[in-house]
């Protein structure tokens, strides 16, 4: 379906040029055709934000036997997402008030592809960890990138379409999840599951290049005497909105890496066989691909956020207190109230677009609240695991997992009800 032409995001008042090489977020492209064209890029963008790390979380005993990772090592390669995600999403701002988003996007998405066929042909663990982080990076971009254009070029469509690339970016999560074992297995190396996923962010570059065109050849025309538009700076980090955001993505985000790094091993320890285990954890996968369709446009729609905060928090706090009382009994009904309550995650991505006037302030917005978030997130798999290791069982873990929620649950209450960025 072809998007409708969005509002101008330049103020009232004569006609302004803006130029793609000043403008935060570039010459849009015609909505009859380039609109589609940005629609089936997203989507391809959305299928590669997590494949290089759940592949790498697959297959990460074999990748330690070949390459001789000690513990240290391994332990930072699996930090490398949630740094790379805060580092380098601070930067994106920055870099798209000096460069069109196509051609960020041309750049980012080629940086994960070579980032991840160089890191599955090299045999040094210290190559292995930095092409790891040249693919993070490009991820890292295209992470903050999203909800940006979505809102430039479907405002009038923000749940529906957020909806659309988070469902795909939960799907590339599940498929690269559930296949990197089985490719790597069918090739007689871990080589190839880690690699193969180089060819999607590939395809991903596709759709960007005739865009990144397009945008050069729009301020090729522009005439040197045109007026260019000057964004006021959003700065996110002064205001309360802002750090509610963060604090509500980070907590959620916690939540969320706590859960896919220690999920099955706590169905494990209730007497659930391995394969069982990893099933289980799938399905927590599994079951958020409909919810993040619908997760935004329910978003979109309400006047206020607060049932839906509630709700997803209801949701989590009943599955968490299943797991400490009753893991082996319910497994099931415990997946699925985990995999609602993390329908956080695409509320707090459209809730991004919401909270912003301009495609300038969301991806303010988007940078702050992200790089923020995955600082805190960084923390969940790892306190998880020493609560675990010392007390010896998952009361402990839990208990702070229910701690976080009520910290994200405090933050959701303060961003429930409309209002923008730019206006604090």
């Amino acid at each position: 379906m072809t998007p409708p032409p969005v509002a101008a995001l330049a103020p009232p008042g004569p006609a302004v040029d803006i130029r793609p090489t000043r403008d935060p977020v570039g010459r849009r492209p015609h909505p009859a055709t380039g609109g589609a064209l940005v629609l089936v890029g997203m989507l391809l963008v959305a299928l590669n934000l997590r494949t290089a790390v759940t592949s790498l979380g697959a297959l990460l005993d074999e990748i330690r036997d070949g390459l001789g990772l000690s513990g240290t090592m391994a332990g930072l390669v699996t930090t490398l997402p949630t740094i790379a995600f805060a580092g380098l999403g601070a930067l994106t701002p920055w870099l798209v008030r000096r460069v069109a988003p196509a051609r960020v996007l041309v750049v980012a998405m080629i940086a994960l592809a070579a980032g991840q066929v160089l890191r599955a042909a090299t045999d040094s663990a210290w190559i292995f960890v930095f092409t790891s982080a040249l693919a993070l990076a490009g991820i890292a971009v295209a992470n903050i990138l999203l909800p940006m254009l979505v809102k430039q070029h479907f405002g009038h469509r923000t749940g529906l379409v957020t909806g659309a690339y988070t469902m795909a970016l939960t799907l590339g999560t599940t498929v690269a999840a559930a296949s990197a074992v089985p490719i790597a297995h069918a090739f007689g190396s871990w080589r190839a599951g880690l690699g193969v996923w180089a060819a999607l962010a590939a395809v991903a570059v596709l759709p960007w290049v005739p865009l990144a065109l397009r945008t050069r050849a729009g301020a090729r025309r522009a005439t040197p005497t045109a007026a260019v538009a000057a964004p006021t700076r959003v700065r996110p980090a002064r205001t309360r909105l802002g750090w509610a955001m963060a604090v509500y993505f980070g907590a959620q985000s916690l939540s969320g890496y706590a859960i896919m790094g220690w999920l099955a091993q706590l169905f494990r320890d209730a007497g659930y066989q391995p394969e069982s285990a990893g099933l289980l954890l799938a399905g927590v996968t599994a079951l958020g691909v409909p919810i993040a369709l619908l997760m935004p446009t329910v978003a979109g729609r309400l006047a206020t956020l607060r049932p839906l905060v509630l709700g997803l928090t209801a949701a989590s706090a009943l599955a968490y207190l299943g797991l400490a009382f009753a893991p082996h009994g319910a497994a099931l009904l415990w997946v699925a109230l985990l995999a609602l309550g993390q329908g956080a995650f695409p509320m707090i991505l459209t809730t991004i677009g919401l909270r912003a006037r301009t495609a300038e302030g969301t991806v303010a917005l988007s940078a702050f609240a992200q790089s923020t978030g995955y600082v805190i997130a960084a923390l969940g798999p790892l306190l998880v695991g020493i609560l675990y290791e010392v007390t010896g069982g998952w009361t402990a873990p839990i208990g702070f997992l229910l701690g976080a929620l009520v910290v994200q649950t405090a933050a959701g209450m303060a961003i429930a009800r409309p209002r923008y960025v730019e206006d604090e």
